[in-house]
């Protein structure tokens, strides 16, 4: 999408999200489960952050925190998460209670969020209009009248056919990718700054999900909203995201833009990633090369780097033992013991 970050030409972006060093922890019987282990990122106003990794690498756990939404046999989130919405108003998410007016504010008002799968997130005993209502009357104060207008002009927003019809179906009897546009309307409901967006086109068809990526990036060019992306699909991400951070086990490996990120990786688990996604007239009937091993067990994380047992690069007694520091590359960063070395083969291509 790029450069639609909020900015002054000769000043940095203006941040509207922060999170610092956050920790999510689940106390189970059989151990500790470390989801999110040190997780730091921001997202700038207006901007697109994609994030990306496999399935437990704490992608919507982080979300969740975020969201104060976390399930109640979660640890109570380490570290800050600071909110900056576009009416000056600032919030230390991360000192807010769960249930606390403030957050169910910043939820209502400041922030949106698509689910995963909407039928789970969408009640399934009212109708998609009396939800939409529900949220603008509480957040805006409108009548019920202008409630009704308001939830038609939503689902008409997000392109939703018939909306003075579907305005009053029941999440039933919506398709899969109407359902979607009901979350999202519902989501935009009341102009938030932010919209967590929690891979959202998984459970879609590859026409709809192609549908719902170009509406989402209609809404976020003319609502100017920031929009974090959650998904383990890479071409997504080079379809929707401005920079993006690539996570493993818990933790951000690296961070760029998307250009950086397709060209420049600096991380072996974001090469590995790349590599796997098949190329138009490329990969044709060759076999994709696959990530070795598993993601391991989250009661028995490596020591070192996290992702060392699967890494092609690892040198024995220093992957294996060393964790790995934040490494900086202009606007680029990576946790590897030898992204200076990556750096350089790019350099010697030039």
């Amino acid at each position: 999408m790029g450069n639609k970050t909020m900015t002054n030409q000769n000043s940095a972006p203006e941040r509207l999200l922060e999170l610092d060093n956050v920790h999510v922890h689940f106390p189970l019987r059989e151990g500790l489960v470390k989801a999110v282990n040190g997780v730091s990122y921001h997202v700038n106003k207006g901007e697109v952050l994609g994030i990306v990794g496999e399935s437990g690498s704490g992608k919507s756990i982080t979300a969740r925190a975020i969201m104060r939404l976390l399930p109640k046999r979660a640890e109570a989130p380490e570290g800050r998460i600071s909110f900056r919405p576009r009416n000056g108003e600032s919030y230390e998410l991360s000192a807010l209670g769960r249930n606390s007016r403030a957050m169910r504010q910043v939820r209502g008002q400041h922030i949106g969020m698509i689910f995963q799968e909407p039928m789970t997130a969408l009640s399934p005993v009212h109708t998609i209009g009396a939800q939409i209502m529900r949220t603008v009357q509480l957040h805006m104060g409108l009548s019920r009248q202008a409630a009704r207008a308001r939830a038609i002009e939503l689902l008409a927003k997000v392109q939703m056919p018939r909306p003075n019809e579907l305005v009053d179906a029941f999440p039933h009897q919506l398709s899969g990718g109407m359902r979607q546009r009901a979350m999202i309307a519902l989501a935009i409901s009341c102009n938030p700054s932010l919209l967590i967006a929690d891979e959202p086109t998984t459970a879609l068809d590859v026409t709809t999900e192609a549908q719902i990526l170009e509406l989402l990036k209609e809404l976020q060019s003319e609502l100017g909203m920031a929009i974090i992306f959650i998904t383990h699909n890479f071409g997504v991400v080079a379809d929707i995201a401005d920079r993006v951070s690539v996570m493993y086990l818990g933790k951000i490996v690296e961070t760029a833009t998307v250009d950086d990120i397709f060209y420049a990786a600096k991380h072996p688990y974001t090469q590995a990633l790349l590599r796997s996604i098949p190329r138009l007239g490329v990969d044709q009937g060759r076999r994709l090369p696959t990530i070795p091993g598993m993601v391991p067990d989250p009661f028995s994380v490596p020591s070192g780097c996290a992702f060392n047992p699967r890494c092609s690069h690892a040198v024995a007694g220093i992957c294996d033992t060393q964790v790995p520091p934040e490494k900086i590359f202009g606007s680029q960063m990576s946790r590897c013991h030898f992204a200076e070395q990556f750096a350089a083969r790019e350099a010697a291509h030039v």
